[in-house]
C-alpha cells in the first residue's frame, strides 16, 4: 500500500478571492475548476458548494464525494498550482463516478493530468 500526501487545502475567504480573480478557468455539467499557478511544488485545493446546490446534508455529501475523487486521483495531476472546485446544481444528484468524471474531465482539458 502506498502512502498518499495529505491534501493541502484554501481554507482562508482571501486565498479563495486570489484564485477566483487571478485564476483561469473552466466549467462543465457538474463542475467548474479554478487554477493559479502558486510558487510551491505542491497543490493546494479548496471545494466550495453553493446554497443552491442543496441543504447542508445534501452539501457535505458533495463536497466530501469531489475530495474524494481529487484524493484517489492526486497522483495523476500537475504539481505547483492552487485549484479550486466549485459545485453546480447538478451535483446534488450526482453519483461519485459522475462527479469523479466531471472532475478527472476538467482536469484533463487544462492539461494538468500525468
Amino acid at each position: 500500500m502506498t502512502t498518499q500526501s495529505p491534501i493541502t487545502t484554501i481554507r482562508k475567504d482571501e486565498e479563495f478571492r486570489r484564485v477566483y480573480k487571478n485564476s483561469n478557468s473552466m466549467a462543465n455539467k457538474l463542475l467548474i475548476i479554478y487554477i493559479l499557478k502558486n510558487q510551491t511544488e505542491y497543490n493546494r485545493v479548496g471545494f466550495t458548494v453553493s446554497k443552491k446546490v442543496g441543504k447542508s446534508v445534501v452539501r457535505s455529501r458533495v463536497k466530501r464525494l469531489m475530495k474524494e475523487s481529487y484524493r484517489l486521483n492526486q497522483h495523476r495531476i500537475k504539481q505547483g498550482y492552487d485549484l479550486v472546485f466549485v459545485a453546480r446544481n447538478g451535483c446534488s444528484t450526482a453519483t461519485y463516478k459522475e462527479i469523479e468524471s466531471a472532475l478527472l474531465h476538467l482536469l484533463k482539458k487544462k492539461l494538468l493530468l500525468n
